[in-house]
């Protein structure tokens, strides 16, 4: 991703904007004060960036896929921060379960049926390790 790439969703123009554009006075708060995310012109959607670069974490989506991303991020992180594998591991089974290379395996990059996916995946396992 780079400044001027146009829009997968509405064919606008993308631009590297400080968070504190998007987030406000929240961005202290959040741990995104001085840091940056691309963000179409047009219809807004946006995707964060590594912090501390301006490297984007995946591609642009918009809110609905946004959303999905979260929800995708909060059971898959559950899963090693449960201590029951570590974050490296974790991220090694799930590209095995998607059949992606480990450095394709970032759900920042995934569309709505990947991230649905790795919900069902993260409950799945959950489920089994209670049982």
């Amino acid at each position: 991703m780079k400044e001027n790439d146009i829009c997968r969703y509405c064919g606008g123009v993308i631009k590297l904007i400080p968070a504190k554009a998007v987030y406000g006075e929240s961005a202290r708060r959040l741990g995104m004060e001085g840091e940056f995310v691309y963000q179409c012109q047009n219809c807004n959607a946006r995707v964060g960036c590594h912090k501390g670069t301006t490297r984007a974490l995946g591609n642009v989506a918009n809110e609905v896929l946004r959303l999905k991303r979260m929800e995708a991020h909060r059971v898959f992180d559950a899963l090693w921060k449960s201590g029951r594998m570590t974050r490296t591991g974790a991220y090694r089974w799930l590209a095995g379960e998607l059949h992606l290379r480990p450095d394709r395996a970032h759900i920042g990059g995934f569309e709505m049926d990947q991230c649905q996916r790795v919900i069902e995946l993260c409950e799945k396992w959950n489920n089994e390790e209670a049982a």
